[in-house]
């Protein structure tokens, strides 16, 4: 079982120092769908390989396979306690905390993951009732809700009744190709779903709060999933007008006026990184190189994920 536990914790450590060489790469906003892809399998592979080197610290030897092995270890312990037999000696003991020290991790993952869907759809579910009651249409912005607000603000509501909301501010702030451009935007994050992919990132944030990696990683996919969104708007809408409701809507004081112009907006490291994108295009990724990111994200997840279930 020790080649299993090496390789485990070996993928496990070596994501820390890759997700802080992918959160400060500069392809990722070339291709933003592929550099997701790679945060999510960064993500998605960690989760597996810390709790299954934890396991296989415990786990029988065997041909069982990590996960295996380790059912095989609890439930001997469950059968002993059951017959009242000695406590174990100390190498069982550590390979008991190393168990339990594993299903800890995997229970605070699966269990901030449903807090934070649910925390979600509380918020949804308030904001869907404050917006019933004061939000209403206008004709400028058709198939969207405008709330009477100063601050110059657009966002979208996820989820079955999916809505995109618009402030007074921004109405009056904007010109009509500049809201275009702002809708564009905001129902390619409804169509695209890319509340569901920064979940996880949420999660993960809240069950590690002071993790610097963890802050990094939610805060480069947050940035990639408005690239994302604004590539989507670019194929109905020039770059041009989304630059400049960009810049107005980020320069734009809290009530509504602008307030520094283009030194302001760039004070927003997020504004100033779309907006640099915009004003200077990359071209995307080639071919191979697409290739070899889809390569690396499948073999984070399978191979921590085969090392747990197949027999070695």
């Amino acid at each position: 079982m020790l080649s299993p536990v090496l390789v485990l914790a070996s993928v496990a450590v070596g994501i820390v120092p890759a997700a802080a060489w992918l959160a400060a790469a500069g392809w990722p906003r070339r291709s933003p769908a592929a550099a997701i892809l790679l945060w999510q399998a960064l993500g998605l592979g960690w989760g597996l390989a810390a709790i299954g080197a934890l396991a296989g610290l415990g786990a029988d030897p065997g041909g069982f396979g990590v996960a295996g092995g380790a059912f095989a270890v609890a439930g001997r312990a469950v059968r002993r306690a059951a017959a009242g037999a000695a406590p174990p000696d100390l190498p069982a003991t550590l390979r008991l905390l190393c168990l339990a020290a594993g299903t800890a991790l995997l229970t605070l993952l699966c269990w901030v993951l449903l807090a934070a869907s649910a925390t979600v759809l509380r918020a949804r579910r308030r904001q869907r009732t404050l917006l019933s009651l004061l939000a209403h249409g206008d004709p400028k912005v058709p198939g969207a809700l405008v709330v009477d607000s100063p601050a110059a603000a657009a966002y979208c509501v996820p989820g079955l009744r999916s809505r995109i909301v618009i402030s007074a501010g921004a109405l009056a702030l904007l010109d009509q190709a500049e809201l275009a451009a702002v809708l564009a935007h905001e129902r390619a994050h409804l169509r695209e779903r890319h509340d569901l992919v920064l979940l996880p990132f949420t999660a993960l944030r809240r069950a590690f709060p002071r993790s610097a990696s963890v802050l990094r990683a939610h805060a480069a996919v947050a940035l990639l999933v408005e690239m994302l969104a604004d590539d989507h708007a670019l194929r109905h809408r020039s770059a041009r007008e989304l630059i400049t409701a960009l810049i107005r809507v980020g320069a734009a004081g809290p009530d509504g006026t602008p307030d520094g112009a283009l030194a302001v907006a760039t004070q927003d490291s997020e504004v100033a990184a779309r907006v640099a994108r915009l004003l200077e295009p990359a071209p995307g990724l080639s071919l191979p190189a697409l290739s070899l990111v889809g390569m690396a994200a499948v073999l984070l997840v399978v191979v921590p994920a085969a090392l747990l279930v197949l027999p070695v």
